[in-house]
């Protein structure tokens, strides 16, 4: 089962720690629900799931504050109880000592952010759905090429990395080279590059280039969301491949299909320029206009007018 430590999840939100568990780095977290505890605070617990993050908004701090410090604190007690994982305090409001005082008692880790309940709701379940959706890693480069993401693929040394260099020359962004992250978001795929590699490129003959670096902040992107796949792999001279473009080849990953095109490569064909005509005419697809479509429907009219003609003038 998928799962995120909390340590790590708290250190990415980058928000105020006003107490973290002693076992912070054992407590994991398994679901992308988040709870705002009004009806526990009420004392209802019959469906209380408590294996989701807890939120604390404006409605839930008011409801305690106007309670004495005695009722309050039976209150928060039995909530407490409970083996919550993570306790958040929203829209930076006053924490209750009692709060605190049952944070330690019961080993729960408590934060609080400056955003409004509704905001850090999302950014919450944003977050936990993002590192807890399924994910795969494929040998490949990714790039954005003109507003759309695409995956490249291929054997070793069928020049992936030179036809991604000179997209980037071009004005493309690259966002993973080797190795490419892919996660299912919903129904869509997020591609990413693992950490340690981010924006470095390999060209043999060359070596290693940091790509942020030589071309600045503006040809790099941290993640885009995967349209189009393209294989390239050496050109075979009894192989058919696909000159109209009216069967779309699909690829599937992670239970998303995609459109999937296979270029050959062989010297003298410009396989960047290819790419990037490939993915502006996948946007088009993509806004309902098909170039291959039009043309066979000109031509069925060109011969539906010609039978016409012969007709009439039998």
């Amino acid at each position: 089962m998928e799962y995120v430590i909390l340590k790590d999840f708290i250190k990415e939100l980058g928000i105020e720690e006003l107490y973290l568990a002693d076992n912070i780095n054992d407590v994991k977290i398994y679901n992308t629900e988040i709870s705002r505890p009004g009806l526990q605070m009420a004392g209802y617990y019959k469906k209380f799931v408590p294996d989701r993050v807890q939120i604390f908004g404006n409605a839930e701090w008011q409801y305690l504050k106007d309670m004495d410090n005695e009722s309050r604190y039976a209150v928060l007690e039995k909530f407490y109880s409970y083996p919550i994982p993570l306790v958040v305090i929203a829209r930076n409001l006053e924490i209750f000592p009692e709060m605190i005082e049952l944070s330690k008692k019961n080993n729960i880790s408590l934060i609080r952010g400056s955003s409004d309940t509704s905001k850090l709701v999302n950014d919450l379940k944003n977050g936990l759905g993002l590192k807890l959706a399924p994910q795969v890693t494929m040998h490949g480069v990714m790039l954005e090429v003109f507003g759309i993401g695409v995956l490249i693929i291929g054997k070793s040394g069928v020049g992936k990395s030179e036809t991604a260099l000179d997209l980037i020359t071009k004005g493309c962004r690259l966002i993973a080279d080797d190795l490419v992250e892919i996660r299912r978001v919903e129904d869509v795929l997020r591609g990413s590059c693992p950490e340690l590699i981010r924006y470095f490129l390999e060209i043999r003959g060359v070596g290693i280039l940091d790509i942020e670096r030589i071309y600045g902040i503006g040809a790099v992107k941290q993640f885009d969301y995967l349209d189009l796949v393209i294989e390239l792999e050496e050109w075979e001279d009894k192989k058919e491949y696909d000159r109209i473009g009216l069967d779309e080849e699909k690829i599937e990953i992670l239970g998303v299909n995609l459109p999937k095109i296979t270029i050959p490569v062989k010297p003298g064909r410009n396989i960047a320029m290819i790419v990037e005509v490939a993915a502006k005419n996948n946007r088009q697809r993509r806004l309902g206009y098909n170039a291959a479509e039009v043309l066979n429907e000109r031509v069925k009219q060109s011969i539906r007018d010609r039978k016409e003609f012969a007709k009439e003038n039998i």
